[in-house]
């Protein structure tokens, strides 16, 4: 499941011409981190800034979202958690740059990143939320997966067995229809992004190393 990513750089905004965002983000986004959420309003498309992971009204506090950052299309109808925000067809996309998932080599995981070979952005399903909590407002979204057990790509990813899932990738030029969507039947969108546009690559996280004195083998 997709739990880390890279959104969408200022230049692939431009590039994509799409409205300028407006607040920062980081440039790696993890459960309960912030990100731009694309979305449409009574009247145009607009950025919202949002908790990676779902946040429903009923929530009691935002830490729910460390477990809802995906959801499985199949059961949007049968999840509380996601149920109305589908029902009221809160449609959004998530551009990002580049999106990492566990393969198992030898029985390890190792870190790889999917993007697009061309480097340009690409946009996830995904559904939003507002809700509020002690008063406080939460705006919050989570990315649709689908399964992904014959996708050329995407199969060799996760633990070994016969679960395999992918986000849901929305072309670029059916974004709006997406965002514009008024039924809670989105299966005209779940469909494996075309490999021959895409590649994978072996990406280590980075550990960060403190510095520390050295110590001197001798006495001064």
């Amino acid at each position: 499941m997709c739990a880390n990513f890279k959104p969408i750089t200022a230049d692939q905004v431009e590039r994509c011409s799409l409205p300028k965002i407006e607040f920062s983000y980081s440039d790696e986004v993890y459960p309960m981190g912030k990100l731009p959420l694309l979305f449409r309003s009574e009247l145009e498309i607009e950025w919202r800034e949002v908790i990676f992971g779902m946040v429903p009204k009923w929530a009691a506090d935002e830490q729910i979202a460390k477990k809802t950052y995906n959801a499985r299309q199949e059961t949007l109808l049968q999840k509380p958690t996601f149920q109305q925000a589908l029902q009221k067809y809160k449609f959004g996309v998530i551009p990002v740059t580049e999106f990492y998932e566990s393969k198992y080599i030898d029985g390890k995981p190792q870190r790889w990143g999917v993007r697009r070979k061309d480097g340009e952005a690409f946009f996830i399903a995904a559904l939003y939320e507002i809700s509020k909590i002690d008063e406080k407002i939460i705006r919050s979204t989570t990315m649709l997966t689908m399964d992904a057990i014959d996708h050329p790509m995407m199969k060799d990813f996760h633990e070994p067995g016969n679960v395999k899932r992918s986000a849901i990738v929305i072309p670029h030029h059916q974004v709006n229809d997406w965002l514009s969507l008024k039924t809670t039947n989105i299966a005209p969108f779940v469909q494996g992004f075309p490999v021959d546009e895409f590649e994978c690559l072996y990406v280590p996280k980075e550990i960060s190393v403190k510095d520390t004195p050295q110590l001197s083998m001798f006495n001064d």
